[in-house]
């Protein structure tokens, strides 16, 4: 999944302040999501769960409100349709959307974990890395669809 990112990051780097940005809080959320199962139950855990989420929650803010948005304006511009091809995709975002919003709400607070709760994070962990990388997957397509597929056109002007 890093590895991923790094691609892609080499791949629409310097494109796009916003587009940077946001891959730079990807980078940074699976830094921090790769790290959880090495961290000590407790204290050490409960405060990386809780980093963890409100990357994640700022992560998707971010994608939602500025990237998305930015990518259909450009998109939007030009009549050739990749406006109509991307909007294809969003529906398939909205999932892992949910997902990630139920990771947050059950995780975002954890204080003082049970066992049994800890053995939950740990299949829930798994089952959000997945649909992460699915999501990843996913946003990559937008911005090959919506932003580099016009990329020469919007320098040249």
């Amino acid at each position: 999944m890093l590895e991923k990112c790094r691609n892609a990051k080499e791949r629409w780097g310097g494109v796009s302040t916003i587009i940077d940005h946001w891959l730079e809080e990807r980078q940074q959320l699976i830094s921090t999501f790769v790290s959880l199962p090495s961290q000590e139950v407790g204290a050490p855990l409960n405060s990386s769960v809780g980093e963890f989420c409100d990357l994640l929650m700022d992560y998707l803010s971010s994608g939602h409100f500025e990237v998305y948005e930015q990518l259909l304006r450009e998109g939007s511009e030009f009549a050739d349709g990749s406006l109509e091809q991307a909007q294809h995709i969003f529906p398939q975002i909205q999932p892992s959307t949910d997902k990630a919003l139920d990771f947050n709400d059950a995780y975002g607070t954890l204080n003082t974990p049970t066992l049994q709760q800890l053995c939950q994070l740990s299949r829930d962990l798994s089952d959000l890395g997945e649909t992460l990388e699915e999501r990843f997957a996913l946003e990559d397509q937008l911005i090959e669809i919506l932003h580099n597929a016009h990329k020469d056109l919007v320098d040249a002007t």
